[in-house]
């Protein structure tokens, strides 16, 4: 199906096209060809999608066509809204609005907001209004209480990435978003899964949605090859670095549990001799934005990232993630994967299990109905024994206890002070 056949308006829709194919649009993915029709009829919907089926583009050209076809007369009024869980998301779906409305006239203001970087220019930015503004919930409300804009003529809501927003503790502030707005409005409710919190919160915001859920309709699933690589924690550093280097990966996305670790990962790794940043919250907006351009461009090879990067982040043609640590759980681990094998690519994802860890990513497999081969890498053999998985046919023997011998001890020691000489 062409985008030409989804309810555009010939008058407009050669324009859209030119910027569809300068962008590399081809054809619609599936959450296009069900959410756009829906979205031109003014309906609100409830659509669930996979990381990087194309849900900005989704929610993007109807809204582009409609500001279009409206005459808009300065000062501009915040019409489109759309409310992100992150600044790089924020940057990353306005970048998405302008692109393809680059070619529309007059054209159309979208501002991106979020915290990280001064207010100030943001505020000057506002000061002749927008017609989509893009926000971070935070930012928004600071801009709200400073007078730098008003929503009160917003006809249209969009939560993108929407079990995000609630998982990083965005609900007081969407309730308070939520109390601004004009109850007669279209919203469009966008999210990779539909947990109780999601099904609850479109209970309260939806009227008569069209439903789409596209993750459990017939579609090719991304390849990704999943590996599961035992190993002690004491050795994953060591074991990363020889596997960039056997592996031959000009890129390479590594999950941690926290920005400490992110740091030291980075700093342990560029010793080495690997060109590797870190990116996690702690560090400027301006900063975040530099390190994953230069991560793009492929001037830097290893990324270090907390969960900050495991949404909504659009890297082209990256053949590995690793999760250095596991993540929480199941639909973090979707996510983060979800950062590889994009656009029809493939692509690799690593899981570093420890005995510590394998409990915890048994429970990940069962949850995601997944089953994960475990590996091991010679001369990365772990010194500390992983219980086998009771679910797995070959897992036959006796099993070893829990509590290390003297010489599982003594390897452990040695294995500590060869990683600190490291």
């Amino acid at each position: 199906m062409p985008f030409s056949s989804l309810g555009f308006s010939p008058y407009l829709f050669p324009l859209l096209e030119r910027a569809l194919d300068q962008a590399g649009y081809a054809a619609p993915t599936p959450i296009q060809e069900r959410a756009i029709p829906a979205i031109l009829r003014g309906q609100d919907l409830l659509a669930r999608a996979r990381t990087g089926s194309g849900k900005t583009a989704a929610f993007a050209l109807p809204l582009l066509q409609r500001f279009a076809l409206a005459s808009s007369a300065p000062p501009r009024r915040v019409r489109s809204l759309v409310l992100v869980p992150t600044r790089e998301l924020a940057a990353q779906v306005g970048d998405t609005f302008v692109q393809l409305g680059r070619h529309l006239s007059p054209p159309i203001k979208v501002a991106a907001v979020f915290g990280g970087v001064s207010i100030n220019p943001q505020m000057i930015d506002l000061r002749w209004g927008a017609d989509i503004v893009v926000a971070t919930p935070g930012r928004l409300l600071d801009l709200v209480d400073n007078n730098a804009l008003s929503l009160a003529d917003v006809n249209t809501l969009v939560l993108d990435e929407a079990d995000r927003l609630l998982d990083l503790g965005f609900e007081d502030e969407l309730r308070r978003l939520l109390a601004l707005l004009p109850p007669a409005r279209q919203t469009l409710l966008f999210s990779a899964t539909f947990p109780a919190s999601i099904r609850a919160l479109a209970n309260d915001l939806l009227q008569e949605p069209e439903r789409i859920d596209v993750q459990a309709e017939s579609q090719p699933s991304p390849d990704i090859r999943q590996r599961a690589l035992e190993v002690d924690p004491g050795q994953r550093t060591q074991l990363l670095r020889h596997l960039l280097l056997q592996e031959g990966w000009g890129r390479a996305l590594v999950f941690v549990a926290s920005r400490h670790a992110a740091e030291v990962v980075a700093a342990k790794l560029c010793k080495a001799g690997i060109q590797a940043e870190a990116l996690h919250g702690d560090l400027s907006q301006g900063r975040r934005t530099r390190v994953l351009q230069e991560f793009k461009q492929e001037q830097v090879q290893v990324l270090v990232a907390t969960d900050v990067a495991s949404r909504g982040i659009d890297i082209m043609e990256l053949p590995v993630v690793v999760n250095y640590d596991l993540p929480r759980s199941t639909t973090d681990y979707t996510h983060r994967i979800g950062r590889t094998g994009r656009a029809g690519q493939s692509g690799v994802a690593i899981s570093f299990i420890s005995a510590g860890t394998a409990a915890h990513f048994r429970l990940i497999e069962k949850r995601g109905r997944l089953r994960v081969p475990r590996e091991r890498i010679a001369g990365f053999e772990p010194m500390e024994a992983l219980a086998p998985n009771p679910a797995d046919p070959a897992a036959t023997g006796g099993i070893k206890g829990t509590r290390p011998s003297r010489k599982d001890k003594l390897r452990a020691a040695a294995a500590l002070e060869k990683r600190d000489k490291d």
